[in-house]
């Protein structure tokens, strides 16, 4: 889709701080196990090594000392990940340090770091990048924190939702400051709040409202002077529909999130091979993502036109490659070459449609498994109060009844139904509740789901002289009208995020649900036009009048919306459609993506022991490893070369004399040296024999003998 992408933009941000760091010098890179997931998700290593860059390092791991070279450290604001710098620092292990965080260090661990002498000396220059965030699609940004669900609905989570509302506050700002947006922002209030979340949105608007002062004040070039109309920030949470995270989706990325076996973690992966029954191969998992071009297009395309347009799509695809469709013409040095030349490009392509093909057909096997039509028909009567006539259902009671005894309904989708029925009806008695869950024959624990919903704002307990009429919801209802003729009658629901964005941009947004942070400023604003006001309004009070409807040349004002306590995908294509058709550029934020599975998890541990759900606020703090703190240990001494003289190996040396004897150096020969033995045991006795063999010749020669006087 047409706009700015996020992952480019972070992408940028990170690559041009890393590059400016030190023009033309060699550099290490070190990272932190928390910024390498943030630089992995955008950047190649290929691009980060191409700027100068020597090597990629992660501070946690024992690393060696490089006194030569400048470090990079990209690091994340954590008290342990502070403690590794001040290691690294203390051993004075690079030549110099710049210094970059992924978000505002906390003022306690500035201090530290300012009365640091090393840090003085050997820092060089320190910055914050404000990057803290996932952009998991070019419009769809996540936190990766599953965990704020509980933290924030948990009843035994209070004490932790103040701090946790901060952290998102300054995430949030991160996400304005990448974008370079100032917006005015507004923040979903219910009408009649029954549960204690429902101020929720309200503090955290106002938590974001003050970080994003705090951040203006102190950096005059924000925001950037721009001819973009200024944006808007809207903050809800789960509870402003509970409808989504249960409906069955059936456009292609909703679709097979909820029913295929996707590996979802930091990347999504699907391996065909894994969903086949009886298939023993282990097959391959394949990554589905941005760099997929088929998956970019069709994502949000509805099952029904799926295949036929992937098919549609395949062909073209073989006629842009005509050097590798079969053909009885004979192969020429010119076409092989050309088939080289295109085989990679034209290998990943076969690999992608055969993968989305696969992906399509497992969906679609599964659709017709579990009845889900039958089944969708039920779920959008109950979502828009309407059947696909339009017109108020009736007998709607047996119908769900019905669905819950079929034996080919799945225990997962007889609980989505009960739940639905439940907000439809808004409440049900008791004994109500019980009898649909023996019908559904569900677990006794299966319950807990249903009666935690209150924790989002839900009814679900009448009494017999409750005369309230059925639930009125406030959006995603629509009106009595004739069905279009080209909408499909399992998708007329829409989520209430689409119809409040369509009613923002017409400047129709109920004021007392959505309200203003700066009411008296904001609102103004909004009377004049406010999503036509450029940002260099914010600085010179100059405003920009608007005409009514902006042109496709302008440029596009962006809506950001952050969603706590997770966002669907059926509300992420919202947030596509509306950009689209509305000319604006939608980002959809959350702390993570929920799938119905997923939701039902999540809003069935909301009442069980806060100890089970290892909370990152109750597991122990990390801590830097040992080793950054070990003394290094001076190099040992080279072993000291003993002298040895060259004479103590003459003995071994051999000469021949000429006389096919072999003599040693000493003189002996071969055969005398090999009666050595002998004539050492003989030494004694020759010895003695020599000496009076002396004495004799001395007395023959007068040698000791004395004349007589």
């Amino acid at each position: 889709m047409a706009g700015t992408s996020l992952i480019g933009i972070q992408q940028n941000i990170i690559l041009e701080t890393i590059r400016g760091t030190d023009l033309g010098e060699w550099k290490v890179l070190i990272l932190d196990g928390g910024s390498r997931k943030l630089v992995d998700g955008v950047v190649g290593e290929d691009e980060i090594l191409g700027i100068n860059v020597t090597n990629i390092e992660q501070i946690e791991e024992r690393r060696p000392v490089n006194k030569e070279m400048d470090a990079v450290y990209l690091l994340s604001p954590l008290p342990h990940i502070l403690d590794c710098l001040m290691a690294d620092l203390e051993r004075r292990r690079y030549r110099r340090t710049f210094l970059v965080w992924t978000s505002l260090l906390p003022l306690e661990l500035q201090s530290r770091l300012d009365r640091s002498a090393m840090a003085n000396q050997q820092i060089v220059h320190a910055s914050v990048l404000n990057v803290d965030y996932y952009p998991q699609e070019s419009h769809l940004i996540t936190l990766r924190d599953p965990w704020s669900f509980p933290t924030l609905f948990h009843p035994a989570c209070n004490h932790l939702v103040r701090q946790h509302m901060e952290d998102l506050a300054q995430k949030i700002v991160s996400l304005c400051v990448s974008l370079g947006e100032y917006p005015t922002i507004r923040y979903y209030s219910p009408r009649k709040p029954s549960h204690e979340a429902a101020i929720l949105c309200s503090h955290l608007a106002r938590f974001v409202q003050t970080q994003l002062d705090q951040y203006a004040k102190y950096n005059t070039d924000f925001p950037p002077v721009s001819p973009r109309p200024r944006g808007l920030l809207l903050i809800a949470d789960r509870s402003l529909d509970l409808f989504a995270p249960l409906l069955h989706e059936f456009t292609y990325q909703a679709m097979v999130h909820d029913l295929l076996p996707l590996t979802e973690g930091d990347k999504v992966y699907y391996n065909p091979a894994a969903s086949q029954v009886g298939n023993t191969e282990k097959g391959k998992d394949q990554e589905i993502g941005e760099k997929d071009s088929i998956w970019v297009k069709f994502r949000h395309l509805h099952m029904k036109d799926l295949l036929d347009e992937l098919v549609k799509d395949f062909n073209a695809f073989k006629a842009q490659n005509p050097q590798f469709a079969d053909s009885e013409n004979q192969a020429t040095i010119n076409s092989i070459k050309d088939m080289l030349a295109g085989l990679p490009k034209f290998q990943q392509g076969k690999e992608a449609y055969s993968l989305h093909l696969s992906m399509t057909q497992d969906a679609m096997n599964v659709f017709q498994e579990r009845r889900l039509a039958d089944i969708a028909s039920v779920e959008q009567t109950l979502a828009t109060g309407l059947d696909e006539d339009y017109k108020k259902p009736k007998n709607l009671a047996d119908q769900v009844i019905r669905l819950l005894d079929d034996d080919a309904v799945e225990f997962s989708d007889r609980l989505r139904l009960i739940v639905q029925y439940l907000l439809y009806r808004d409440g049900l008695l008791p004994t109500d509740i019980q009898k649909l869950l023996a019908h559904a024959r569900l677990p006794a624990q299966d319950s807990e789901v249903i009666y935690n919903l209150e924790l989002l704002g839900a009814s679900v307990n009448r009494t017999l002289k409750d005369n309230r009429p059925v639930a009125n919801h406030q959006f995603g209802k629509k009106e009595a009208q004739a069905p279009p003729s080209n909408e499909s009658g399992l998708s007329r629901f829409e989520p209430a995020l689409k119809v409040i964005l369509e009613e923002h941009c017409r400047g129709a947004l109920d004021e007392t649900i959505f309200p203003y942070t700066k009411p008296h400023l904001d609102a103004a604003e909004g009377l004049l036009g406010q999503e036509h006001v450029s940002q260099a309004s914010l600085r010179s009070a100059k405003p920009t009048w608007a005409r009514t409807r902006p042109s496709n040349t302008e440029p596009r004002q962006r809506i950001m919306v952050f969603m706590a306590g997770g966002a669907t995908y059926s509300e992420s294509r919202a947030c596509y459609e509306v950009s689209q058709a509305l000319n604006k550029d939608v980002y959809l934020a959350t702390s993570h993506m929920l799938t119905p599975s997923l939701y039902l998890r999540q809003v069935g541990d909301l009442s069980v022991d806060r100890r089970r759900l290892d909370l990152p606020a109750d597991r122990p703090k990390p801590r830097a490893p040992d080793h950054l703190f070990e003394k290094e240990m001076p190099p040992p001494p080279p072993p000291a070369a003993s002298y040895k003289p060259p004479v103590e190996s003459m003995h071994q040396m051999r000469i021949n004399d000429g006389n096919a004897h072999q003599m040693s150096v000493n003189g002996t020969r071969e055969d005398q040296s090999s009666q050595s033995q002998t004539a050492s045991s003989a030494g004694g006795k020759l010895m003695k024999d020599r000496d009076k063999e002396g004495e004799k010749k001395k007395k023959k020669h007068n040698f000791f003998s004395s004349s007589k006087r």
